[in-house]
């Protein structure tokens, strides 16, 4: 099995779901960092530019976690 094969076959494992969550997760807090900033220095364009990341993020979490129950309904021991 190649790297490259072996790679796919983990982002489509639990483990790889769970990790890019993480990952996807972790970003969140960048971007509450930045929102705070906008805030605090009053620039709406930055504000925007959070709010619209925020949204990526929530977007990415919710198709990470279709596909993780995906993997679920897959499995004979979860039911």
């Amino acid at each position: 099995m190649s790297k490259l094969s072996k790679a796919k076959d983990f982002k489509k494992s639990k483990s790889g779901l769970y990790l890019s969550m993480a990952t996807t997760a972790f970003g969140a807090v960048s971007v509450a960092k930045q929102a705070k900033k906008a805030r605090t220095e009053s620039d709406t364009l930055r504000l925007i530019d959070a709010a619209v990341s925020a949204a990526a993020i929530a977007t990415g979490l919710a198709i990470l976690y279709r596909e993780l129950k995906r993997l679920g309904d897959d499995d004979v021991l979860l039911g």
